[in-house]
């Protein structure tokens, strides 16, 4: 049920005429006598009257009520029908709903408790992040239908080919849809899209967003593009769970960061290799433990975050800022405790998420590098030959650990990740103020009761404990040389030409 829909229910039952809602005013239900109730204790801030107008709004107004701030349709609630008008005076939202009176016989409605929604009930996802068309599309069903049912991560689809899943690391073929054509993908990514993601993608050829799938209790990271063929999508499922530590094996040293007041804490690795779920693991952390102020900024936005402890702001990339940079720099004026940076592409977002770490905040972000010395060296190379020391100083002080994982096919099916994980300590914090990273790994090596793991270390012990093939390993590592001589130090003669551990 809407959460609308609460309230037109007392419409109803208390025989009243018209329910009026203002942003920053109690909603209000007018009676036939002339008199007026109002039905919440207190007043509807103007995002949430702008939410529960997006929950009802039908597919083909919503470009109209986003652009224009104009919208009126009707609405059946148990065959008792509503006029409902949307409008934005300044850039306060109002909703007025008309009772217009029976479309046909129909049991009496029964009058929901009213009450007012809470983050995680009224919006499962950002506004701007719910299915632009309401109604989705056929195909679209069909084809998330399919992807879940056989437990892939991902849903590529391209013109002219059918479409393909990813299912624990390797694409196969959708079997029953055969050859996309691009007139039929460009019908189904229209009804799929929000509005400003699709007229992104009409403008760049490309967009962004998130779409809430209810029916399988999930959320898609989707992503538009054109080929010199058409268009294509590819989705990537995040489910509605936030991840469990305990699943995804996070050592007490990781989990431990969410106590942290200050710093900097990055998580690196190549696209796919689980940065999103394991900061998301370490947020519901921080969130069930402390009652502070947690903002992320993701573009876009993936794992929802409901209230527990802390008070969560999630701010997505595109619809409520214009970049990174602009959010991260906005984020030192909202008293955050805890910032969350989805990625940190350019020079600017991270000299200002150094800045915000310094300044007492604790920080987490992601980079793409396979390993955690070279995400030192990735920062400091970002920026001008005559800063460079100057941020080697900033790293020491802000910087607390670094993450680097990579996923890798299980034995019997599934994924796993292999985490390399460097702690700053004064020592190391030393090194890399002098400059001297290429020492790190041998401080890495001496300091295990830190919790420091190199990633040959955890190659080694998933391949001990049975669970990654060597070869696997061996092509996912970063160094391969140094991974070979790891292999025979621990006792596993691998054998390069066959992939496998000598009988």
């Amino acid at each position: 049920m809407a959460q609308i829909d609460r309230l037109l229910s007392h419409v109803i039952a208390r025989g009243g005429t018209r329910l009026l809602m203002e942003a920053d005013r109690k909603p209000r239900l007018e009676l036939k006598n002339g008199e007026a109730l109002d039905l919440l204790p207190n007043p509807l801030a103007a995002m949430m009257v702008d939410v529960l107008a997006g929950e009802v709004v039908p597919g083909n107004l919503k470009a109209a009520w986003q652009m224009e701030g104009k919208a009126e349709f009707e609405r059946d609630l148990a065959g008792q029908v509503f006029r409902i008008r949307l409008s934005r005076d300044g850039g306060l939202p109002t909703l007025i709903a008309e009772w217009q009176g029976s479309a046909s016989p129909q049991p009496s409605v029964v009058p929901a408790p009213v009450e007012v929604p809470s983050p995680a009930a009224a919006v499962p996802a950002p506004l701007a992040s719910r299915p632009g068309g309401g109604h989705g599309h056929p195909l679209a069903e069909r084809l998330f239908s399919a992807l879940l049912a056989q437990q892939g991560s991902d849903l590529h689809c391209t013109s002219m080919e059918p479409p393909l899943i990813r299912v624990h690391g390797d694409m196969k073929e959708l079997e029953g849809f055969g050859h996309m054509e691009p007139a039929t993908l460009l019908e189904m990514m229209e009804a799929v899209a929000t509005p400003i993601a699709w007229h992104h993608f009409q403008e760049r050829h490309d967009a962004d967003f998130a779409y809430a799938y209810e029916a399988g209790g999930c959320r898609l990271r989707v992503n538009y593009f054109m080929d010199r063929v058409g268009p294509g999508l590819v989705c990537r499922v995040i489910p509605n769970q936030i991840p469990d530590p305990d699943k995804l094996g996070l050592p007490n040293p990781i989990r431990n960061l969410c106590d942290l007041s200050k710093g900097l804490v990055l998580v690196t690795g190549p696209t796919g290799s689980g940065k999103s779920t394991t900061l998301a693991a370490i947020i519901d952390l921080a969130n069930q433990k402390r009652h502070d102020h947690i903002l992320t900024i993701e573009d876009p936005i993936e794992f929802v975050h409901p209230r527990k402890g802390c008070l969560v702001n999630q701010r997505e990339v595109g619809t409520h800022t214009d970049s990174f940079k602009n959010g991260l720099r906005a984020a030192l004026r909202e008293d955050p405790d805890i910032v969350m940076v989805g990625e940190m592409r350019d020079l600017e977002t991270i000299a200002i998420a150094l800045e915000t770490a310094i300044t007492g905040h604790l920080v987490f972000g992601t980079l793409h590098t396979s390993s955690a010395i070279g995400t030192i060296d990735r920062i400091v190379d970002q920026f001008p030959a005559d800063r460079q020391q100057q941020i080697r100083v900033m790293l020491a002080d802000a910087l607390k650990c670094v993450i680097s994982q990579n996923l890798l096919k299980k034995i019997g099916g599934g994924r796993i990740a292999s985490l390399e994980t460097l702690f700053i300590t004064p020592a190391i914090a030393n090194l890399i103020r002098e400059g001297k990273n290429f020492q790190i790994p041998s401080a890495m090596q001496t300091g295990r009761s830190y919790g420091q793991k190199l990633m040959n270390d955890s190659l080694v012990e998933l391949i001990k404990d049975k669970k990654v093939e060597p070869m696997e390993a061996y092509l996912k590592c970063p160094d391969k040389e140094s991974f070979i001589a790891a292999c025979k130090r621990a006792g596993i003669p691998f054998d390069l030409r066959l992939g496998e551990i000598e009988s």
